[in-house]
This record gives structure tokens, C-alpha cells and sequence, in this order.
């Protein structure tokens, strides 16, 4: 029981150790002065894709309006919405210059949805830099021309924003931010700027910063048309395409509630699953990574107290379970995040895993899961 707990220990020590680090490169995004006053002279277009958002969408361009960036345009594709998406982005037409409403074409096949809508937009956008943005996303009032500041720091052609993760029911509250448990956790960020390695792409599909030029050489959201995961597969074009991408922690120039029911919470992850872990390659070993370092040293803390196992077995995955937590903790404090949803982490960790092999399961079946309307 003692190597047991050694190794339980050591595979917790991984995305602790990982997220300390990580945290001193995931900065918000910059707030330089100089860099700030070179932005505001850039012209921006804010693109949204919308399909049945009328819950949401005004609220996003109210946000938009608000800001102090002096040169945008907001640009928003009715993407043969059911709803009244279309008539409450007229209604800010009709008062706004700034604000322009699309319409979609009928779906190509082939196509996702949000790809099309994206590469729709881009083709009728007027500015030298893109701001894509979901409908549910809401900016602070300096958050376009932070946006500018930070691609001026990174210079790469794509960067990605991470936005607060808002946050309503349990499911919510355990499942969501695990976004940034994986993220810090596994994946060095060090490493990601140094290479090109389609590997380490990464990205959050509800906020990507663009330069036009290199985004349309490379042809954009068209190079993943049949992807459902663009916060993956978009960093993932641009590198293959021989470009750099990067991330910046978005908590304080962006806001977004993704779900509001434990259904929409599980369907939104088993929707792209299968092109992050779950799949052959990755779906073993992080089964392993999160289960080891965040589900176990719990698990095996209290089958060693009852079974009587010996008191340097129990101190060690004392130690292990106090370690598997830091990480959620942490994140807490800095990304806003329920510290009830950090107090279930392991069964956080173990529902998201079975959520992939669910979505394994359901892929070698044949069965897709519905959204938006769309298979």
C-alpha cells in the first residue's frame, strides 16, 4: 500500500507542480500604456455568430457599444435563427452605424455551423483585425483594444482569450472550470510559445483574436468546416499553416455562462469531446493523469483508514489529497471560480472522464450529439 500511495502522490505532485508554474505565464491581457495608446488607432471588427440567441445577444452588443476602443464595427450573422435573433440585432442597427446584421446562407455540407457563420463574417469583415466572439460573451469597456495590446506583446497572428466562467448549478459549478484544471495543469505554456508543435495548440472557442491578412491566407475557419472544437482546431490550422498561436487569461475584460442546465452542461462536453481527449491517442493516458492524481488519492485515503493500512501509508495520501486539491483551489481565487465546485472536485474529475468515454462510445456507434438545432 505504501508504493501505491507514492505513486498516488507523485501523479498528484504533476498538475500541482504544473499549475504554479503555468500561472506566471497565463497573464490577463495586457494593460500596457504604451502598448494600449499604439492600439487605439487599429480598426476592429467584433464578429458573432448567432443561431436562436435572442436570450443573449443584446446584451453582447450592449457590451460592445460600451467600449472606449474609438474604431470597431460589430458584425453579427443570423445564422437562420428560429427566434427573434434577427430582429433584436436590427433594432441596434437601426440606432448604431457601428452594428451590422447578416444573413447566413443555407449550411453547406460538410460544414459546422459556427465555422460557416465565422468564415462568413470574415469575408464581409472591413478591418485588419478580427474579434470573434460567442453570443454569450460579455466585454468589459477596454477590452477590444487590450485584445490589440496583447497580440502587439505576443506577436502571434492568433490568440485566444479565456473569459470568467459564470456559473449557476452544480454541474456548472463542477464541471466548467476543469477548462483551466486541464489547461494549467497539462499543458506547458513555456514549450507552447517556443514551438509550432500542433500538439501544444490551444484555445477557448469563445474569444479569438485575429490578424485578417494571415487569418484569410491560410483560410481561416474553412480549414476546420466539419470541426465542432474551434478552440482547439483553429490554433491547431494556424499552426499547421506555419504560424504562432497564443493564450491569455481573459477573467477581467470578459464574462461568459455557457450552460444553465446539467443537460446542456453534459451535451456541451460530449458534443466535441472526441476532438480533444476522447480519443485513441489521448484517451488512456489522461484517463490515467486525472483519475491518478485527482480521484484516487480521495478514494484511497479512505479505503486505507478503514482497511488499517499501515500510518505512513495514510500519511502519504493525507499529503497526495491535500496536493490534488491546490490546483482547483487556486484556480478559484484567480479565475473566480465556486469553491463549491473545488470542494467536488474528484467527482468533478470523475464525471468529466466518463463523459469522454462516453463520447467514445457514442462515436463508435454511429451517434452525434444535437446542437443548436444541428447534428
Amino acid at each position: 500500500m505504501i508504493l501505491i500511495s507514492v505513486v498516488v502522490l507523485l501523479i498528484a505532485l504533476l498538475p500541482a507542480a504544473m499549475f504554479l508554474k503555468n500561472g506566471r505565464e497565463f497573464l490577463p491581457a495586457c494593460s500596457d500604456q504604451e502598448r494600449l495608446s499604439g492600439a487605439k488607432s487599429q480598426r476592429v471588427s467584433v464578429l458573432i455568430p448567432a443561431r436562436n440567441e435572442a436570450a443573449s445577444i443584446g446584451s453582447a452588443i450592449e457590451a460592445i457599444l460600451a467600449n472606449d476602443h474609438p474604431h470597431f464595427e460589430v458584425l453579427v450573422l443570423d445564422d437562420q435563427s428560429e427566434d427573434d435573433t434577427a430582429k433584436i440585432v436590427q433594432s441596434f442597427v437601426d440606432r448604431d452605424p457601428r452594428v451590422r446584421l447578416l444573413k447566413s446562407t443555407s449550411l453547406p455540407e460538410g460544414w459546422n455551423g459556427k465555422q460557416h457563420a465565422c468564415w462568413q463574417l470574415a469575408n464581409q469583415s472591413s478591418s485588419d483585425w478580427l474579434l470573434f466572439l460567442d453570443a454569450d460573451v460579455r466585454l468589459s469597456a477596454d477590452a477590444i483594444s487590450r485584445c490589440l495590446a496583447e497580440q502587439t506583446l505576443r506577436k502571434a497572428p492568433l490568440i485566444s482569450g479565456f473569459p470568467l466562467q459564470e456559473t449557476g448549478t452544480i454541474a456548472e459549478k463542477m464541471l466548467i472550470p476543469l477548462m483551466y484544471y486541464v489547461l494549467l495543469c497539462y499543458l506547458p505554456i513555456d514549450r507552447m510559445r517556443a514551438s509550432l508543435g500542433v500538439g501544444l495548440a490551444a484555445g477557448c472557442g469563445q474569444l479569438f483574436f485575429a490578424n485578417r491578412a494571415v487569418y484569410m491566407s491560410m483560410g481561416g475557419h474553412s480549414t476546420i468546416r466539419g470541426s465542432r472544437h474551434d478552440g482547439i482546431q483553429l490554433p491547431r490550422a494556424f499552426r499547421r499553416a506555419g504560424h504562432a498561436t497564443d493564450i491569455f487569461d481573459a477573467t477581467d475584460i470578459a464574462r461568459c455562462r455557457m450552460y444553465t442546465t446539467t443537460l446542456q452542461v453534459c451535451n456541451g462536453l460530449l458534443k466535441n469531446a472526441t476532438e480533444g481527449i476522447a480519443n485513441a491517442r489521448l484517451i488512456m493516458p489522461f484517463s490515467v493523469l486525472l483519475i491518478g492524481g485527482s480521484v484516487l488519492p480521495v478514494l484511497l485515503l479512505v479505503i486505507s483508514i478503514f482497511a488499517g493500512a499501515s500510518q505512513i501509508a495514510v500519511a502519504i495520501l493525507v499529503v497526495a489529497t491535500v496536493i490534488s486539491f491546490v490546483p482547483r483551489l487556486m484556480a478559484c481565487s484567480r479565475f473566480g471560480q465556486s469553491y463549491v465546485g473545488a470542494m467536488l472536485h474528484p467527482v468533478g474529475v470523475a464525471c468529466f472522464v466518463a463523459l469522454q468515454w462516453v463520447a467514445i462510445l457514442r462515436k463508435s456507434l454511429g451517434m452525434t450529439t444535437k446542437w443548436r438545432g444541428r447534428n
